[in-house]
Order: structure tokens, then sequence, then C-alpha cells
């Protein structure tokens, strides 16, 4: 069938998944009915058990689903241990259900999949050597790719079903209380963690220290934990942040977050009280640093900040610009380091962050979200997840979540190398232009067309120049030429959710 975006999606997918097309960005108000976790009553003065070896041994069966969580990011430690002793055990036909997958974890999964450990997958995101071998057909299943706000409604109303989550934390005593916010590799919130540890029929937390009983404050509550295992470290925090807080001197990345900007003071949104979500790279954060002169000039706070938290967006908390932040994650070791001191930068699950289907996500009270992508369409449709040679180098993460913004912004660059990121089609359609209401480039914005009061209010702009995303394209074609089709098998080897959990695209195996 053809769903509302223009894309092909097999039949035999859609019967054998139980899916239905992607019908519309109007999740409207759904009737869900929440699972609730296996739980086994423990009597007894602790709950540690003294290597990971031995917890694997108590929990875990083959054909099981187990998950993690991505707060250490490419500092992440837990993932790789628990997985060796998963490997070398010799389980098969587990699902691999974590948060996230970041590049220190691909390839111990890589080599799961090699041994018939792992065969199945539904993430966020894959990128590397993990994302190479998937797009070639190295895993025997699709892979499901989901939202962080999509993640959370599946877990919630069972179509994801954990088994064992296994969850490195900073801290914990023997019965299982623990925060993300205090110890070594300490992080910040533990917002993708804490689904797991609710829905989860058994959680496992890792730690390289043991605390008094009880600690507090308690993220996750010995209420939900099954086994606490005693490691030598979990996680490196000076990796938490790799790449994604560093101050850009890039002229192109300036000119972009200077436009972006423009594109928020002169909206109908920059107003007393407004929110926002911008997330990490070198643009994005120059667009926090355009926004705080602007506040200030304007004498404009901010309600709330929301999403994945940097140090520049914790400095406008701390000068009173920012009322609120709403943390489900944090980006570096200033942001992770500030929540444990300001009750209000408040730590909050992906569920309250973005599940569609619960009773009040905080994306649907956001103004103005700005939003990066690999590629644009002509008819504003982003892709996140794979490259222009088709091959899976992304994470949904929370793109779609944060695009049900009054704004939505998408920046980007023209081109990237010799690559258009402004195209006739998108390869992976992940967040459809129904929901993007400007696109901005080095070059100029390009407003969709819908949006007809914001043409109106930016067209009014000195100096700011306005295209048609046809206009983009044909720029971004002349200075890097016209792409060639990629060729594909029909295998399919992942499928996209949209945040209401219909299927908005497939990824077919890359032809060698």
């Amino acid at each position: 069938m053809e769903n509302k975006v223009n894309r092909e999606i097999p039949d035999q997918i859609l019967n054998d998944y139980k899916y239905e097309g992607f019908k519309t960005t109007d999740f409207g108000n759904p009737e869900i009915q929440r699972v609730a976790p296996k739980v086994t009553a423990q009597v007894g003065p602790s709950k540690v058990v003294e290597s990971v070896k031995k917890v694997v041994s108590e929990t875990l069966k083959d054909g099981m689903t187990i998950s993690f969580h991505h707060h250490f990011r490419e500092g992440d430690f837990v993932f790789n241990m628990v997985m060796r002793e998963i490997i070398d055990a010799g389980y098969k036909d587990l699902t691999l259900a974590p948060s996230s997958l970041t590049n220190v974890m691909n390839d111990i999964v890589v080599e799961a999949i090699q041994k018939g450990v792992v065969t199945n997958i539904t993430s966020s995101g894959m990128r590397g050597s993990l994302g190479d071998a998937v797009s070639h057909g190295a895993l025997k299943n699709p892979v499901i790719f989901r939202s962080h706000g999509g993640r959370a409604r599946a877990i919630e109303e069972g179509k994801v079903k954990i088994d064992v989550a296994f969850l490195g934390v900073p801290n914990a005593d023997e019965m299982g209380n623990a925060n993300g916010m205090n110890g070594d590799a300490a992080f910040g919130s533990l917002g993708y963690a804490l689904i797991d540890a609710q829905y989860a029929n058994k959680v496992v937390l890792l730690t390289d220290s043991l605390m008094p009983y009880p600690n507090t404050p308690a993220s996750i509550k010995q209420t939900q934990v099954d086994y606490v295992v005693k490691v030598d470290k979990v996680g490196d925090p000076d990796k938490i942040g790799s790449g994604a807080t560093r101050f850009t001197k890039d002229p192109k990345e300036l000119q972009i977050a200077q436009m972006v900007n423009d594109v928020i003071v002169h909206s109908p949104y920059f107003k007393q009280g407004f929110s926002f979500q911008t997330g990490s790279g070198g643009a994005a954060l120059a667009v926090t640093r355009f926004l705080r002169k602007a506040m200030i000039e304007n004498q404009i706070k901010a309600s709330f900040a929301l999403g994945g938290i940097t140090k520049p967006t914790v400095d406008l908390l701390n000068e009173g610009l920012v009322s609120r932040i709403m943390d489900v994650q944090d980006f570096d070791k200033g942001a992770a380091s500030s929540m444990k001191n300001d009750a209000n930068q408040q730590e909050i699950d992906a569920s309250w962050y973005a599940d569609p289907a619960n009773k009040g996500a905080m994306v649907d009270k956001l103004d103005v979200a700005i939003l990066s992508a690999l590629e644009i369409d002509t008819k504003f449709n982003v892709n996140v997840m794979s490259g222009s040679d088709g091959v899976i180098r992304g994470a949904i993460g929370g793109h779609q979540d944060a695009a049900t913004a009054k704004l939505t912004i998408i920046s980007a660059p023209l081109v990237r190398g010799r690559i258009a990121t402004i195209v006739p089609d998108v390869t992976t359609v992940i967040t459809p232009g129904d929901s993007i209401d400007v696109v901005v480039t080095e070059l100029g914005i390009a407003i969709n067309p819908k949006r007809k009061d914001l043409i109106d209010s930016l067209s009014k702009v000195p100096g700011l120049p306005i295209f048609t995303i046809e206009e983009l394209q044909q720029k971004a074609e002349k200075l890097v030429g016209k792409a060639e089709p990629l060729q594909f098998t029909d295998r399919v080897v992942a499928l996209a959710e949209y945040r209401d959990g219909s299927l908005i695209d497939v990824i077919k195996q890359v032809k060698e």
C-alpha cells in the first residue's frame, strides 16, 4: 500500500507485523490499556549479586527481550560488559530493545548478530559499523525504529515487552534506590531508563558506587528493582557529551543560527512565557546564544526549556531567562551536574516527555522546536535516519515528538561536502512534512506554504532571504549535481514507525 507520505509499504510487512500505514500527524485522543510488569516479592537485607555473569544466568533465557539505556552515550561501559557475558554464555534469539545504540556498542552487537545471539532489534537509532551491517542484510529480522515518545508508548501498551532491563547507574544502595546525579560517572537525568525500570519484568542495576541505605533522591526506586551488581566502573563521564556541545566558529553554522534566531524572534511565538527545545550540535548551541541576547534585549523570559539539555540552556536558567528546565537527558557534564542543585531543573521520563498516548506530554506544550536533518525534500519531509547512500547512520530520537511544536524549524546546511541536503525526495521519511514549518539553511529559508501566517510575518523581516523549498533544492542541485538513483534489493531491513505506531517508511537492503 501507499501511505499518506507516498511511501510504498509492502502488504506482507503490514500483515506480518500488524501495522497500519501512516495516515496523519493528527494523533487524536486514543485510549490505550497500559500493561504492568510481573513482580516477584523480595524479602531480605540486600539485592546485591556478586557478578554480572551470575545475574545474567539468573535472569535470562533464549528468546527474551532485553533493554539498556544510552545516557552514558559514548562513555558507556555497561552495555558491552553485559553483552559479553550474554554472548559467551551462548544465548540465542534475543531481542535487543535499548533506548538507543551509540557507536561504542556497535562492534559487540554486530558480533551478537553474527552468532545468532541477537535476531531482533528495536531502537531509536544506530550508526557506524552496526548501521552498515544491518543496511546490508546482517540481521535476521527487520529493525524497528521508534522515536523516544514512540518507544515509551510501545512499552506502556505492551507492544515492547521487556523481560530484563540492565540499567547502568552512577549510584545505588543495596535495595536498588538510585539516581543519575551523584557519583564519579554522574550523567544527570535518567529519563529514558525510568520507563524500563517501571515496566520491565526484571530490573538489574549495575553501579560502581554502592551507597548507604536509603539512597536518596531515588529516581529509580527499590520497589522496581530485582538485582544490584557492583562493578568496577560503569562509564566515562567525559565522553557523555562527545561532539555534542562544541561552541562553533564555523561561519556557515553561525549564519544558520542567526537566521533561526531571526525566524523565532519575528514569529508570533516569541513572547513572554514561550517554551522551546533546541538540542545539541554547533548550530543549535549557537541558536541558544543568539536567543539569549534577543530575550535580554526584548525583556522576554521563557516558561520552560525541554529535551536533551546542555550547559548553555542551564545558563539561561541560572540567569532567570528560563523558569524551568524539563530534563529527559543531559548532553554534557555542565547540565548533568546542575540538576542535583536546582529544583527548577526537573527530571522527566520519556513518557512525560513525549508519549502521544498518555494524559499529556510536554512536547504538546512546546511553542518552538529547532531540529536538525540529514535530508529535507520538496514536500518538507525530513530524513534523520539514513544517508544519501541508503545506509542507516542516524536516530529518530525525539525528532518526530518535538515536531508537534507550534513552530518547528529544521536547521541544516544546503549541502554537506558534495551531497545535497535539500532533495526532491528524501531517502527515508522519518518526520512528515505536515509537521515542519520552516527550513533554514545558510543561504536562506523556506516556509511551508500551509503556514501563510508565517509567510506574512517573516516576509517583513529586513534582510531575511526567503525562497520556496523548490528553489532551495535547485540551488543545492546546481552546487553538487543531480544524484544517481540508489539501488536496493526487495528485502526490508528496517521499519520506521511514526510516533503513533503507524508505519511511515521502510528501509530496504542496500545493494553491494
